[in-house]
């Protein structure tokens, strides 16, 4: 089976990998395991969030209150070596983007960003939800949750993994699901919807283990979101997508998929492809003609 692009590749321009990414040698490796197309997906994190376990290796991007804010993309330097390297490997498709977390939260920003460039790609990821006071709480107004507001009121974002001390796992899962709806309708800037099994990654070990059965309804919502909403899923490799949840995305009218490794090593690229082609094929999605394209429902 033809392997499909990998839509979801980080490189020394996210500032998670960058003493460890290196986008030239990321498409050499690209070239040498068969890939039709890489897109590269650099981190554009607005929001402010709990640092946790992360704060010894990121010291300088931690404030007093425990917050990490991620520094901006640089934009004209990261474009810069995406020409280099189209022109350096001709065979290979290479599409410029970026992964915005919550870009629903921060609209002016994404848009002042994108007019800073020609961008093919624009992932929306779901990496923070809302801690407040009251406890887990994910539906303030697009575009106000991550604000002075927000903070005076005692509340912070913080990832699943930072959640999960605080409270039961599904009601973790919940929540974020629940958000994903909120994040169709306040950005339309992103295209694919990244890793929806994204708190799963970090699911407590002390919990009941993980079944998406155990959420079909939840997940079927959020699903019907993104399809009415003409977004694609993306099959992240990190984890193997239970099949299920792509034969649900199908039923609920899902009319186009991607796929990504989320590699931040040159090495990991295109990791667990092939399996995810198969997957998404067995479901009736194909590729397009442009290899680096989503996959189509129905395409032959």
């Amino acid at each position: 089976m033809q392997l499909p692009a990998d839509g979801h590749v980080h490189s020394q321009f996210s500032w998670d990998a960058r003493k460890v990414g290196d986008m030239e040698a990321t498409c050499a490796r690209a070239v040498a395991v068969g890939l039709p197309a890489v897109a590269f997906t650099e981190h554009v994190d607005f929001t402010p969030f709990r640092a946790g376990f992360l704060a010894p290796d990121y010291p300088h991007l931690v404030d007093e209150k425990g917050l990490l804010r991620a520094p901006a993309l640089d934009v004209a330097e990261y474009l810069e070596c995406v020409q280099r390297c189209r022109a350096a490997y001709p065979q290979l498709t290479i599409l410029a983007g970026m992964e915005v977390g919550q870009p629903h939260r921060h609209v002016e920003q994404v848009d002042a960003l994108l007019a800073a460039g020609s961008f093919d790609r624009v992932l929306g990821s779901l990496h923070c939800l809302l801690d407040g006071p009251a406890g887990l709480d994910g539906s303030p107004a697009a575009g106000s949750g991550s604000g002075p507001g927000a903070q005076e009121r005692g509340a912070q974002f913080a990832e699943p993994w930072e959640l999960y001390p605080r409270y039961e796992a599904d009601e973790v899962f919940r929540a974020y699901l629940a958000e994903i709806p909120r994040m169709v309708a306040g950005s339309a800037v992103f295209t694919a919807f990244a890793h929806i099994d994204y708190p799963v990654r970090s699911w407590p070990e002390d919990a009941a283990p993980f079944d998406p059965l155990d959420f079909e309804e939840e997940l079927r919502w959020a699903l019907r979101a993104l399809a009415q909403g003409e977004r694609a899923l993306e099959i992240n490799t990190r984890r193997p997508l239970e099949a299920v949840i792509v034969r649900w995305w199908r039923q609920e009218g899902g009319r186009l998929v991607t796929f990504g490794s989320d590699a931040h090593l040159p090495d990991l690229v295109g990791e667990g492809l092939a399996e995810a082609a198969g997957l998404a094929a067995a479901e009736g999605f194909g590729p397009d003609r442009h290899p680096g394209a989503a996959w189509l429902f129905g395409a032959s």
